[in-house]
């Protein structure tokens, strides 16, 4: 059935009720639409004994790229300021986050960057520029926050040490207060601030833009450190790391993934002996306003000179947002589906499979295996044609938006929506209660990724992130209910983005559901009124 002939809602029906599909027997293809053929997304069948790899030099290949910025436009004292205000007045929050991530990595170009050295080698840029970056975060910023907030060793700052080849943490429980801090930096202790974007609203703003970029949460952590001295053990993360040198200097060695095990790897590793790490594909000293990016799996340590103090800010992205990880939500439900639509299925393992299969008959030159192993690439090819990867990209989609952080809201956006609505209590009663909302209202989505429409089962609910915490995942995935009637309105709204509708132009049946469903988004942050010229 074409998608014209079907209501959104009908379609969300079939999507799946939660990110685990365990002990839930639900079909997830659409009723009345011809299943679609997945020619990629198959798990190979055949898993022998695990062969150790060879280690190998991964981005010897290529030169690692250092690129010199003598001039930089609008990079003064207050550039990012600046910057933060001319991205305001744009309307649409991705070309908006196109634009400061191209500011992030300036001078390579956004697009060669992510053809040719995204999750591929490090590259380096050296500005001659101290304020390129000044603004986003300060050692005075960090001493205000300790002064100021409620930062708790453990939960939002690490205390550490690496000497002698040894790395420590020195955390005393409660709350980090400055005396006790500054005493440990002052002894030759590392400072990580773990959550920036808590207590710092530029911080905030940055990443809050920067996640529209990526698709994927954009964190940071803060690390300060003394002069001589080096607070963590050489090791590799899960994360897509772009260093940021705010203030003073930082010696850097960085060195290739040790094996094809190790590239782009799903955890972050245990820490590393010098022994076990070999040479360093690049070595450099970063000062104020030089960017260093290196892909998950590349190890890396930083060190202080003695003769400066470092600030840096590494932004990280691409956790777990791999197309693994997207496997992992597809293939146990289209297994679940298999089972319960397709007998061969079903059918029982053979009576004496034990007897030749296994990795202890794995050397075993027994005809029966061929045949085993035959049976498993059908039944896998045949899983195909049960994988809803749709449904399975919504899935992800709602663990994106639980981890995202709440934007950061333009002035221009602050006063169209629920935020700076009028209502209030004035001289002894209650104000202008109520939307004000009309036929002839024109809304528009708030941010073009703040919301999406998701099946809990036989109910469809709008997840939105306007309202989550600055503190990962410190309360539940925001999400209403979406009345049936209500899934094409939402659906044009969203599809509309950047441009404003009228409430009168919504594909619902009646003007009061118009109005209803309107109601209903701008109460929950999801939409903003169209400024008046």
């Amino acid at each position: 059935m074409e998608r014209k002939q079907m209501s959104a809602f009908s379609m969300y029906q079939t999507l799946p009720a939660g990110l685990s599909s365990a002990g839930t027997k639900r079909s997830l293809q659409l009723a009345s639409k011809k299943k679609k053929r997945v020619n990629d997304n198959v798990i190979p069948a055949r898993q022998g004994k695990k062969k150790k790899m060879k280690a190998k030099n991964h981005a010897a290949e290529v030169a690692i790229p250092r690129l010199s910025e003598p001039k930089c436009v609008n990079a003064g004292e207050d550039a990012l300021n600046v910057l933060l205000a001319e991205l305001a007045q744009i309307n649409n929050s991705k070309e908006r986050a196109s634009k400061l991530f191209q500011w992030l990595i300036n001078p390579i170009p956004s697009k060669a960057f992510f053809r040719e050295t995204w999750e591929k080698k490090p590259v380096l840029v050296q500005r001659k520029n101290p304020n390129y970056y000044k603004g986003l975060f300060s050692t005075e910023e960090f001493d205000r926050i300790l002064r100021q907030e409620d930062v708790q060793y453990g939960v939002n700052l690490d205390v550490t040490s690496y000497t002698d080849g040894k790395r420590e943490t020195h955390n005393p429980p409660g709350r980090a207060l400055p005396y006790t801090v500054w005493d440990f930096y002052e002894s030759g202790c590392s400072l990580r601030m773990l959550n920036p974007q808590a207590f710092s609203s530029t911080v905030w703003n940055v990443l809050s833009i920067l996640q529209e970029h990526f698709g994927s949460m954009a964190g940071a952590n803060v690390y300060l450190t003394p002069a001589g001295t080096q607070g963590f053990a050489p090791h590799y993360d899960d994360i897509e790391a772009f260093v940021i040198q705010l203030e003073g200097k930082k010696h850097w060695r960085v060195y290739n993934p040790r094996s094809d095990d190790e590239v782009l790897p799903v955890l972050s590793s245990p820490n590393f002996t010098q022994a076990e790490i070999g040479k360093p594909i690049l070595e450099v000293v970063l000062e104020a306003g030089d960017l260093l990016y290196f892909p998950r799996g590349f190890i890396h340590q930083g060190d202080c000179l003695s003769d400066a103090h470092s600030l840096h800010i590494t932004v990280s992205s691409y956790q777990k947002n791999s197309w693994g990880d997207l496997l992992q939500k597809m293939v146990p439900t289209a297994l679940e589906i298999a089972m319960e639509e397709d007998v061969e299925f079903r059918q029982g393992l053979p009576l004496d499979y034990l007897s030749y299969m296994g990795v202890q008959n794995s050397d075993k030159d027994d005809p029966r295996r061929a045949v085993f192993f035959s049976k498993i690439d059908n039944l896998m090819n045949k899983l195909r044609n049960f994988s809803a990867v749709d449904a399975a990209v919504d899935l992800k989609a709602r663990e994106f938006l639980h981890d995202c952080l709440p934007p950061k809201l333009t002035a221009e956006e602050a006063a169209g929506s629920v935020h700076e609505a009028p209502a209030r209590w004035e001289d002894g009663s209650v104000k202008d209660v109520g939307a004000y909302i009309t036929s002839q209202t024109r809304v528009g989505l708030l941010r073009a990724g703040c919301a999406r429409l998701c099946s809990d089962g036989d109910a469809v609910h709008l997840y939105y992130t306007t309202d989550n915490s600055r503190v990962y995942h410190k309360e539940e995935p925001k999400s209403f209910e979406i009345k049936p009637e209500y899934t094409d309105a939402v659906e044009f709204l969203i599809h509309s983005y950047p441009q404003f509708v009228s409430v009168g132009s919504f594909p619902c049946d009646s003007m009061q559901e118009k109005i209803s469903l309107a109601e209903l988004l701008f109460k929950n942050g999801v939409i903003r009124k169209e400024s008046l010229p």
